[in-house]
C-alpha cells in the first residue's frame, strides 16, 4: 500500500465515529422513498462541515442532492452515489443507512488530500426501493459531466463485478360494465374475469421464457362485492430480463396475453408504466478491477467471481451513460436475509460497523487510482463506450 492510500486509511479511520453515527441515525429513523428528509439533513450537514458545497433540491426531487469538493487543479469527477431510502414495516432491511453513510464518508476522506485533482462528488439518490431516483437523475443531466460513479451495497459475499436484470413496472386495467351479479348478469361484462384469463395466459406464457426471465404480478383491485359484477379490475407486473432488448419483447408478449384476455370477455384494457424501468446493470470491468484490487490491499483475501443478482437496480441506468459500478460486500458471515427486519439489525450491529469502514476505505482507494491515473482512467471510458455501443 503506497504513501496516499496509507494516509487514506489513517483519515477514513480518525473519521469513522462520526460516520458511523450518521449511518446509526439513518437507520434508527427509516424513512420511506421520497420522504427521506431526516437522512438527507444528516449526510448533507456533515458534508458541509467539510467544505462540500451542497445542492439541494436537485431534478425536482426534494430528497435528491449534488455535494461537491474540488481539488486544487482541474481533473476527472468521480461520483460516489448515497442511498437512504428505506422499506415499509422492516426499516433500513437492505442497508442503505450503510450505502449513504459509506459514499458520504468515502467522499469526504477522498477531499482531505492535498494533492487532490478534479472534483470529487457526492450525489443524494432517493427512493430505490420504489420509482428509483436514479432514472430521473440521468434524464435531467445530472451525470452529463460525470467520469465515473460507484457505490457499494451490503451483500452476502465480496462481489465487485455484478450484473443486473433490467425491470419494466406495468399496470394492466381490464374495463367492463357492471350489472347484477344474478338478476342480470347477462348484461355485464366481467373485468375480473377478463383479468384471471390474463394470469392464465402469463402461466402459460412462463413455460415458453428462459429461466432468467421474470413475471411476477397481484391484483390490485377486483371488484367490490360479489353481487355486482366487476366493471374494472387492475393488476401490477414486474417484468425482468437479462437485457433491456430482451425485456422489451417480453413485454409485447404480456401485452398480447392482456389483449387476448380483454377480447375474450369483450372488455377493454389499458395499461402503463406505473414505476421508473430499470435498465440492467453493465458493470464496468476495468473499474471492478481496481476495486478489486483495492480490496486485496485492504486484506480481503475472499472474493467472488462475477455474478448476476437476480434482482434490478437503478444503477443500471447510471451504467448506461458514465462508467459505473455497484459491488457487493459481505455483511458479517453473509447468512442475513435482506429485506427482513433480522437485516436491519444486522445492519446496525458490530458487523454493520466493520462493513462500513471497509466500504468507506475501497471506495476512496478506487476513486484515488481514477483520479491520479490518466491511463488508468482512458482504459475505463474505452470500455464504456465499447460496452453501451455493443448492448445498445
Amino acid at each position: 500500500m503506497d504513501g496516499m492510500k496509507k494516509f487514506f486509511k489513517e483519515q477514513a479511520q480518525i473519521l469513522f465515529p462520526e460516520v458511523w453515527e450518521l449511518a446509526r441515525e439513518i437507520g434508527e429513523n427509516p424513512e420511506l422513498g421520497y420522504q427521506e428528509f431526516f437522512a438527507v439533513d444528516v449526510l448533507t450537514r456533515f458534508l458541509s462541515r467539510y467544505g462540500f458545497d451542497v445542492l439541494r433540491p436537485i431534478a425536482g426531487l426534494e430528497t435528491a442532492f449534488l455535494a461537491r469538493f474540488q481539488g486544487k487543479k482541474p481533473g476527472p469527477r468521480i461520483a460516489f452515489l448515497a442511498e437512504y431510502d428505506a422499506l415499509p414495516e422492516v426499516g433500513h432491511g437492505c442497508g442503505h443507512n450503510l450505502i449513504g453513510a459509506a459514499s458520504a464518508g468515502a467522499g469526504v476522506v477522498l477531499s482531505r488530500s492535498e494533492e487532490l485533482l478534479g472534483e470529487v462528488l457526492v450525489i443524494g439518490t432517493p427512493a430505490e426501493e420504489t420509482s428509483g431516483a436514479k432514472v430521473t437523475l440521468v434524464k435531467k443531466g445530472i451525470f452529463d459531466r460525470v467520469d465515473a460513479a460507484m457505490m457499494f451495497h451490503p451483500g452476502s459475499q465480496n462481489v465487485p463485478e455484478v450484473s443486473s436484470l433490467a425491470l419494466d413496472a406495468i399496470e394492466f386495467t381490464f374495463i367492463g360494465r357492471s350489472a347484477h351479479a344474478v338478476a342480470a348478469a347477462q348484461f355485464g361484462v366481467n373485468a375480473l374475469e377478463a383479468m384471471i384469463t390474463f394470469f392464465n395466459n402469463v402461466n402459460a406464457l412462463k413455460k415458453e421464457i428462459p429461466d432468467d426471465t421474470r413475471i411476477n404480478g397481484i391484483i390490485t383491485e377486483g371488484g367490490t362485492t360479489p353481487n355486482i359484477v366487476p366493471d374494472k379490475a387492475v393488476a401490477r407486473f414486474y417484468l425482468r430480463a437479462p437485457r433491456r432488448k430482451g425485456l422489451d419483447e417480453l413485454q409485447k408478449k404480456v401485452i398480447h396475453c392482456a389483449k387476448e384476455a380483454a377480447s375474450s370477455v369483450s372488455a377493454k384494457v389499458t395499461w402503463r408504466k406505473f414505476e421508473n424501468s430499470y435498465d440492467d446493470m453493465l458493470t464496468n470491468r476495468t473499474l471492478a478491477g481496481v476495486f478489486t484490487k483495492n480490496l486485496r490491499e485492504l486484506g480481503i483475501k475472499r472474493i467472488s467471481s462475477p455474478q448476476v443478482a437476480m434482482g434490478s437496480v437503478d444503477m443500471g441506468n447510471v451504467s448506461r451513460v458514465v462508467p459505473a459500478i455497484h459491488p457487493y460486500l459481505a455483511l458479517g458471515k453473509g447468512m442475513n436475509i435482506p429485506h427482513t427486519r433480522d437485516y436491519t439489525e444486522a445492519v446496525l450491529s458490530p458487523a454493520g460497523e466493520k462493513l462500513l469502514l471497509l466500504a468507506i476505505e475501497s471506495l476512496v482507494g478506487t476513486g484515488w487510482d481514477l483520479l491520479n491515473d490518466p491511463k488508468l482512467l482512458k482504459h475505463i471510458k474505452k470500455e464504456f463506450y465499447q460496452e453501451t455501443d455493443l448492448w445498445g
